[in-house]
């Protein structure tokens, strides 16, 4: 027998389809972070409990709401899987590979991104398991590492404008001086995050842009930015 949770998990796999993406899906659902919509498709191990991480009743009520549903709809089987909801299920991934899927919404690397609607450089990576053993030493259960494409200036040289970063989304604590993926004010970023004697520091590279303390709980860390890749020019 399904669990609630397992049934609202394959009703909004058919709404986005229903809708052709996660980002249409969560603008038409009034959801602010799409990324949560996707941890939810993958069930993303949660940072702290390392549960997988589910839809409470309140968001499914509020997504009913949005969207012009009865109450308790997405708490409901609604038959059996139809095409439309194959469409968004994941493609296989051919043995000895890791597949990375897109973390939604652009990051900026200046003054940030309002998840704005870009062009994504690389929307799916499909990578050895020695490879990824390799640069992290470990395989990431499914859906653990994401990639978003870096966009900007205030990170040059280490990151350049359209980059392709890896995103360890079970990260969304403090773990340290270290870099992340972050939003601050509805804006997304990859910054790195310094802990000083008097607070939270919000720090980039480009010497253009100088650090600044964060006040407290302006900063909603969405995950730790792991590896890097360009497509440059020699």
């Amino acid at each position: 027998m399904r669990t609630v949770e397992e049934v609202r998990r394959e009703n909004l796999i058919a709404l986005i389809a229903a809708r052709d993406g996660q980002r249409a899906f969560a603008e038409a659902a009034g959801i602010k972070n799409p990324a949560q919509v996707s941890q939810w498709v993958n069930r993303s191990p949660h940072g702290t409990t390392g549960k997988p991480r589910v839809m409470s009743g309140t968001t499914a009520r509020a997504i009913e709401t949005a969207l012009g549903l009865p109450a308790g709809w997405m708490d409901t089987h609604h038959g059996d899987e139809s095409p439309a909801v194959s469409r968004v299920l994941e493609t296989e991934t051919p043995a000895g590979y890791v597949r990375f899927d897109l973390f939604e919404g652009g990051a900026g690397m200046g003054v940030g991104l309002v998840n704005q609607d870009y062009p994504e450089v690389v929307r799916t990576i499909e990578v050895a398991e020695w490879e990824v053993r390799k640069k992290l030493g470990y395989l990431p259960q499914p859906g653990r590492i994401q990639i978003i494409t870096g966009r900007g200036p205030s990170m040059r040289p280490k990151l350049e404008d359209g980059d392709i970063v890896w995103i360890d989304t079970t990260c969304d604590y403090f773990d340290g001086d270290d870099y992340y993926l972050i939003n601050i004010g509805g804006e997304t970023q990859i910054k790195m995050l310094q802990r000083r004697g008097d607070g939270l520091y919000v720090v980039s590279i480009n010497p253009d842009f100088p650090p600044y303390r964060s006040d407290e709980g302006e900063v909603a860390i969405l995950g730790k930015a792991l590896i890097h890749a360009g497509l440059r020019r020699f």
